[in-house]
């Protein structure tokens, strides 16, 4: 997330100071991404320091004010006109967690799936709440309504993320379930004893507990559904 454009973004619109850059930056994305004040300080000095803004004086309550410059009107145009580089994803911590447990001892796989899918679901049911308020706020028609429409297509990227999140977690289950039972079929064929079937420890066994369970079934577990019951944005 680019902090310092979202701080020139808030100073084209005339002269601010620290801590009101702060409060206009969560209110305008609705605290989705919380700035502190010695956050918003380093980035203005840094900003100052490239000469894309400048100190402009003080207001009434002798508050330091920060003005843009045309340097700094230069890179926010550039910016708002250049497409969000996707060629180096940020890490995702999901992603990679489902990668490490492929395979890992002790660790059930499709448990760590259920119990984020549940996150997921619940999460995205938080934002369509949300969003029903925003909507209303904008409906009306309140002296913040730009803020409320900013915070609207904020929340609607999140809803969108986490059914794309959801869906992906049902592929995820799916893809692991297949992979098992065709290794297992596999196996069953090549009947090797020099070792498991390749593609066999893709889904390793849970840790082993201190009452016997009921092996696992091939078929999907019934949570597997749980985000297909998550409302649907309107």
């Amino acid at each position: 997330m680019s902090i310092r454009h979202g701080l020139l973004a808030l100073l084209e619109r005339g002269p601010r100071y620290g801590s009101q850059l702060r409060t206009e930056f969560e209110s305008r994305t609705g605290a989705t991404w919380p700035l502190n004040v010695g956050q918003v300080y380093t980035t203005l000095n840094r900003l100052e320091r490239d000469g894309m803004v400048a100190q402009g004086g003080e207001d009434d309550a002798g508050h330091a004010l920060y003005v843009i410059t045309d340097t700094g009107r230069s890179e926010l145009k550039s910016w708002f006109t250049t497409p969000v580089d996707r060629s180096s994803p940020p890490r995702d911590e999901l992603a990679i967690k489902l990668a490490m447990a492929v395979g890992a001892p002790g660790v059930d796989i499709r448990a760590v799936i259920q119990s984020q899918r549940h996150h997921t679901v619940k999460a995205m049911q938080d934002y369509t709440r949300l969003k029903a308020q925003a909507l209303a706020a904008i409906e009306s028609g309140g002296p913040q309504e730009r803020d409320d429409v900013a915070w609207l297509l904020v929340l609607e990227q999140l809803i969108f993320q986490t059914e794309a999140e959801a869906r992906w977690l049902d592929h995820c289950e799916v893809r692991l379930i297949r992979i098992s039972a065709t290794a297992d079929r596999g196996g069953e064929r090549a009947a090797d004893p020099a070792g498991p079937p390749a593609g066999a420890a893709l889904i390793a066994p849970p840790a082993p507990s201190d009452s016997p369970g009921r092996p696992d079934s091939p078929g999907r577990p019934a949570s597997a559904a749980h985000a297909r019951h998550a409302p649907p944005p309107t």
